[in-house]
């Protein structure tokens, strides 16, 4: 028996008990309510999810086509249309989440105003967004299941017993729009205390999956800006612990943590690391510092010394107080950040990179490997990054190695329209096209995403409405650039009034009235001209 008849069953046995004040309660209606709200708190969601994502990383394990994919987002609405969209053409939402970028939430969402990525924003927007992301999909399940309960109804009255069993069967079997979220949680807004405390508020909205940086949380900066500061990996695996107890305390025992290290363009440090004994954590931390050896009469006031293989050093310190890394040692510093983040609990890596290339993740990845197999990464695939200038770059340089002749193209000039058609910008696409599929396979990325997609797209469409309806084409501009292409492709908010709960709102009004409601979708509802799209 499916769920459906067994809530059914289980209001009916209510109703019975309560006696006739109850009369006009009808059980299956209640059950549909049941159905359309499976989710009741946002711990329930984390706990679904984090399973679903537990699910995925198994089978990745076994099979490297079956990586997942993600796009960002910084309204409930977008994140909604993003996963109607994905059940339309591809029948699933399996191995399809949601990423929530700390970036997005600065910029779009601060009482402040636009922000730049730096931890400025209010601690509580995100934890707010990832509720506001499961309201909007939970509505998505009670829209899409009305429907199918209207349907089921015209079945009925129709006398249609194959069509309501299909109809049943497609309610029995509904695949929800609730689906994993990553959430950004930067690097950790404060102390170890503030992390645990902002990680509870985004587990109990309903994030099974948190993600947090090794940068200094008062310094912090984009990841594809320049002037990150890292901390030592004490500092940084403490914030994972109170992450993990967080997710522990709050029962979601699957909960996930991201790991990400900034060291490949971070080149300062706030902290020189405390070291316990020879080859620790703070000890490889230190031995990355960029430090020149001085005898004591060569030291001032107030020189930071430290001790390095007997000999006295002292490590290069800029004007603000921060001490400076090597040149050249960002790769090697990323894998001995990646090595330490497993072995101190994180179950995802997130490696930020200056340029998309499958050959500098791989060669990293290939190094964690050694000491952890199954080391998995989740990767960012920016819109930060110029892909076509870069893809074509990677190409002309492929083929002169190769002994091609590139003649025909200027190297620095890649990105000009007029090689848009070309050989060079085909093949490059062909690369870009297969980039997720051959670094899932070559460097065990797990999960893809794209941070800031529908900040682009938004601005995109914007303008391309804006130039149109202002300029010669007036109205025409809106219906052929928008509604008719939303009608053409199917698109579900070109029934806006449906979309925003309007039926939704007249099935309960059918269900405390009955005859007796006065409902929104009557005749003269002009949602009506939209009817056999």
């Amino acid at each position: 028996m499916s769920q459906i008849q067994n809530d059914i069953q289980a209001v009916a046995a209510l109703k019975e008990a309560a006696g006739s004040p109850w009369d006009a309660i009808n059980p299956e209606s209640a059950a549909r309510m049941r159905a359309q709200n499976k989710f009741k708190t946002g711990l329930d969601v984390a706990k679904y999810t984090a399973a679903i994502m537990r699910r995925d990383m198994a089978e990745f394990d076994k099979d490297k086509t079956k990586y997942t994919q993600s796009l960002g987002c910084w309204h409930g609405f977008v994140g909604q249309q993003k996963l109607i969209s994905i059940k339309k053409h591809f029948g699933s939402t399996e191995r399809r989440y949601l990423y929530l970028s700390g970036w997005m939430v600065a910029a779009l969402r601060s009482d402040f105003g636009p922000l730049p990525d730096q931890s400025m924003h209010e601690k509580t927007a995100v934890a707010s967004l990832v509720e506001e992301l499961y309201t909007f999909l939970r509505q998505a399940d009670a829209r899409e299941l009305g429907g199918l309960f209207r349907a089921l109804d015209k079945a009925r009255e129709a006398g249609d017993a194959a069509q309501e069993a299909e109809i049943q069967a497609q309610i029995d079997n509904h695949e929800t729009h609730v689906v994993p979220i990553i959430a950004d949680i930067d690097a950790g807004f404060g102390n170890a205390e503030a992390t645990y405390l902002m990680a509870k508020q985004m587990i109990e909205a309903g994030a099974c999956c948190l993600q947090i940086e090794n940068q200094v949380a008062d310094e912090k900066q984009c990841g594809h800006q320049d002037g990150k500061v890292t901390v030592p990996h004490a500092d940084f695996h403490a914030k994972l612990r109170a992450l993990r107890y967080a997710f522990l305390e709050l029962g979601v025992d699957d909960g996930l943590i991201v790991a990400r290290t900034d060291s490949e363009g971070a080149g300062l440090t706030k902290e020189i690391a405390v070291v316990k004994e020879p080859g620790d954590q703070g000890d490889v931390y230190n031995s990355y510092l960029d430090c020149e050896e001085v005898s004591p009469e060569e030291t001032a006031e107030g020189d930071v010394l430290i001790s390095r293989n007997g000999k006295l050093v002292r490590p290069k310190r800029l004007p603000s107080g921060l001490y400076q890394f090597r040149q050249g040692t960002g790769h090697e510093r990323c894998v001995f950040d990646c090595i330490e983040a497993i072995n101190a609990g994180a179950d995802l890596l997130w490696i930020e990179t200056a340029v998309p290339t499958v050959h500098e993740i791989k060669d990293m990845m290939d190094e964690v490997r050694k000491v952890h197999p199954d080391a998995k990464l989740v990767y960012n695939n920016s819109p930060s990054f110029n892909w076509t200038l870069s893809f074509r770059q990677q190409t002309f340089d492929a083929w002169t190695a190769e002994g091609k002749d590139v003649s025909a193209y200027d190297r620095d000039r890649l990105m000009s329209a007029e090689y848009d058609e070309s050989e060079l910008a085909e093949a490059a696409d062909a690369r870009i096209k297969t980039f997720q599929a051959d670094c899932s396979r070559e460097a065990n990325v797990f999960h893809h995403l794209i941070t800031l997609p529908t900040y682009h797209t938004t601005a995109l469409s914007v303008d391309n409405l804006a130039k149109e309806y202002f300029g010669e084409q007036g109205m025409l501009g809106y219906v052929a650039g928008v509604q008719r292409k939303e009608i053409r492709q199917g698109i579900a908010c070109v029934k806006h009034q449906n979309m925003a709960g309007s039926d939704l709102g007249d099935d309960h009004k059918e269900y405390y009235a009955g005859e007796n409601a006065l409902k929104a979708g009557g005749a003269k509802n002009t949602s009506n001209q939209f009817n056999n799209i």
